[in-house]
């Protein structure tokens, strides 16, 4: 029984075990342009599900209410797009007398230049308990924020440039995010003596969509065939991802002291 309950109780952490061992088995499936078309099911419907979703399950007055946190924003932001890019590229500089590959090493500093994944940081923020309506407006404003300042953290890191398609990048954010967030809260509206007597599992639901966004990124990953990486180098890139997930613990865990304790951010920030 035991295990039972440890099982219902880890099913997420389970869960992304079998994506990534199903993406291994047969990557095919899931790869752009495959039977699951992860192009349009992943990076429009996938993400859109998962905001229409929060905007269902969350009360008006939660989300006007996070806005006015202002201290957290910044200090979200500033930890998300300063701190960290600058503390994986210290990082990097003492990996950079190892014989780790120098192109995993631009490839490790440009993901820590990235704004948190929108759809990632609301269903873990959720899943700890933390302030869901503080997590939607930070992750939205930074993917927002990242589409300037990303490629100027790139330029300064590593001296390259590349043009960005501001508009597409811009309306497929106001699209997937903004947009189902704003339809979830009006049907909100009109079903919600419904909502609070049926209790739908909205955790559950947003968790298995993103365990379909991991399953198709690693289709992606292992069905690229130029993939060729030393054992030393694949242990950095671990050592690379468990820091990348203390990072998102410590928005979490900020997200969550403003939910116990509101006024916290009022004082002592």
């Amino acid at each position: 029984m035991r295990l039972l309950e440890r099982m219902r109780k880890e099913w997420f952490m389970m869960g992304i075990v079998l994506a990534i061992a199903g993406a291994k088995l047969e990557p095919s499936v899931g790869v752009n342009g495959g039977p699951l078309k992860p192009e349009i099911t992943v990076s429009y419907i996938a993400v859109a599900t998962i905001f229409f979703n929060s905007g269902l399950s969350l009360k008006t007055e939660e989300l006007t209410s996070a806005l006015v946190h202002i201290k957290l924003h910044l200090f979200i932001q500033i930890f998300t797009l300063a701190f960290f890019p600058a503390t994986i590229w210290l990082f990097l500089q003492l990996l950079s007398i190892t014989p780790i590959n120098e192109w995993l090493l631009k490839g490790l500093q440009t993901v820590g230049c990235m704004p948190p994944p929108v759809s990632s940081a609301v269903i873990l923020t959720k899943a700890v308990g933390g302030n869901e309506a503080a997590a939607i407006f930070n992750s939205a404003f930074g993917s927002f924020l990242g589409i300037v300042i990303t490629p100027l953290l790139l330029l300064l890191f590593l001296g390259s440039s590349s043009s960005v398609p501001f508009t597409s990048i811009f309306s497929q954010l106001f699209m997937t995010v903004v947009v189902p967030l704003i339809i979830g809260q009006i049907v909100r509206r009109y079903i919600k003596d419904w909502l609070e007597r049926k209790k739908p599992p909205f955790g559950a639901i947003s968790s298995s969509v993103l365990l379909m966004i991991i399953y198709t990124t690693f289709c992606d990953t292992f069905s690229n065939p130029n993939i060729d990486l030393d054992k030393f180098s694949l242990i950095l890139v671990l050592v690379i991802r468990i820091i990348r997930v203390s990072h998102q613990q410590t928005l979490w865990l900020s997200f969550s002291v403003l939910r116990t304790n509101p006024s916290h951010w009022e004082f002592q920030c």
